[in-house]
């Protein structure tokens, strides 16, 4: 089994964010940690259609937006601010939720894009590490250790 330093932890979260195409697909060998991408018409190399069932590759299914979301609702609610906490909380509610609370966000408070960026990225790549260990492409200990290390930044 590859260690965690083999995959590349924010191409797989990336991946897991992924909610443009439920056509195609990130790939990761799961010996050597390549990324890969899967059409239904140009299958890996862009030209040559293959069946995902052919490959040895496993595939990347984005998580939810509800799971992203959440994030969005966790960073409202833990920042000290009330007025851009209540502001941010607000953004989410009903359809465009994720277009409005960025707009909020760069519009209104800019000096909290660096701390959410940091926040998220942080969620994104712990995941990617807990997808891995659940697809058994890398040990428990391993995802413990890493999930340890990065815990949630603090919020101002």
């Amino acid at each position: 089994m590859p260690g965690l330093d083999k995959f590349a932890i924010g191409d797989i979260a990336m991946a897991l964010q992924d909610q443009t195409d439920y056509e195609n697909f990130h790939l990761v060998d799961p010996r050597t940690g390549e990324m890969g991408y899967w059409t239904r018409d140009g299958g890996i190399d862009g030209r040559n259609p293959i069946d995902l069932d052919d490959v040895d590759l496993v595939v990347i299914e984005p998580l939810p937006s509800s799971v992203w979301y959440q994030d969005m609702v966790d960073f409202a609610a833990g920042i000290s601010d009330e007025r851009a906490g209540e502001r941010l909380s607000r953004a989410l509610r009903g359809k465009g939720a994720f277009r409005r609370f960025g707009n909020e966000l760069h519009d209104r408070y800019p000096h909290l894009v660096p701390v959410w960026n940091a926040f998220s990225d942080n969620r994104a790549k712990r995941r990617a590490v807990e997808w891995l260990a659940d697809n058994a492409l890398v040990d428990e200990g391993s995802a413990d250790r890493f999930a340890t290390g990065h815990p949630d930044p603090d919020l101002p």
